[in-house]
């Protein structure tokens, strides 16, 4: 499942610590989730205003984020997003997911046990105010249904496209090499997110899904739609996307999706990949690829 090339990427990123002269660089993540509140998250759910959590569906309970839907008698469409405040372009990605009890009424149903963590997206406040899904690449989270395989890490891309096996690849979602896991278990998950390079999935330490380059594609969900349904997904801007077509995503925004099912998450972490590579610099990291000098401390 891992090529040669992969595996020392996974071993030059995901070690705990590294050698810095005669010591250990213990790896500097940053919780994303206090734990206690939503603060440095931003709110967009469709048909509603930035930061209005339409009938709670985010919530704090127990250190945990919990996506709900108690309040709900209808779905009716009201995807919604949560946003982390910062935009970054070279990180380290983990955190748990699990589902719980029932899909909420008016859901479709390809989104029963189904949900995701977007990255390098388009900020909360550039939605449009209809917006289904942010412009981004999809981290899709999916839960076994008791039967049969039903891979999860994959891969989705509204309003993107990415290579894949080192073609460009217009397919909406690419499954991953992921396990089944079904019920209601916690499911540990990690990405490698280098820039406009390259994007790694990890699920319970094994590599599942690699692809390259994401870009702006001329469609929102299949090149074959020829970007008519931008406008089905509530895109009223798509002519601001249109012009970026082709263009390169080099960085974004992480977000929380809601999408009809009941979903937790815990343990929401980065370690930032970019900063000071000045080895004399006293913040410098040894296990940073991007250079950021101006955030270096003497």
């Amino acid at each position: 499942m891992k090529t040669y090339a992969q595996f020392l990427l996974f071993i030059f990123l995901f070690g705990s610590c590294q050698k810095k002269e005669s010591g250990l660089v213990k790896e500097d993540w940053t919780p994303l989730f206090n734990g206690k509140d939503l603060s440095g998250w931003t709110i967009k759910i469709a048909d509603m205003p930035l930061n209005e959590n339409f009938k709670n569906t985010f919530q704090v309970e127990d250190s945990l984020v919990r996506i709900v839907y108690d309040e709900y008698e209808d779905f009716d469409d009201r995807y919604g997003h949560m946003y982390y405040k910062t935009p970054y372009s070279h990180y380290k990605l983990r955190f748990d997911y699990r589902f719980l009890g029932e899909q909420t009424p008016g859901g479709e149903g390809w989104n029963i046990r189904n949900s995701g963590v977007m990255i390098h997206s388009q900020s909360a406040s550039s939605n449009a105010f209809e917006q289904h899904f942010p412009v981004s690449l999809e981290i899709q989270l999916l839960g076994g249904l008791g039967d049969g395989e039903r891979t999860t890490a994959n891969l989705c891309t509204p309003g993107t496209a990415v290579y894949f096996k080192e073609q460009p690849d217009y397919t909406h979602c690419i499954s991953s090499e992921s396990k089944t896991y079904h019920g209601d278990q916690w499911v540990h998950v990690e990405a490698v997110i280098l820039g406009n390079e390259s994007v790694i999935h990890i699920v319970e330490n094994d590599t599942v899904l690699k692809y390259t380059k994401p870009f702006v594609d001329e469609s929102f969900i299949a090149k074959a739609y020829q970007g008519e349904d931008w406008d089905n997904m509530g895109v009223t801007n798509k002519e601001m996307w249109l012009k970026k077509t082709g263009n390169p995503i080099e960085e974004g925004y992480i977000a929380l999706q809601a999408e009809s099912h009941p979903i937790d998450f815990k343990n929401i972490e980065l370690l930032n990949l970019c900063g000071c590579m000045d080895t004399e610099a006293k913040n410098y990291k040894p296990y940073f690829v991007k250079e950021d000098n101006t955030k270096c401390m003497y």
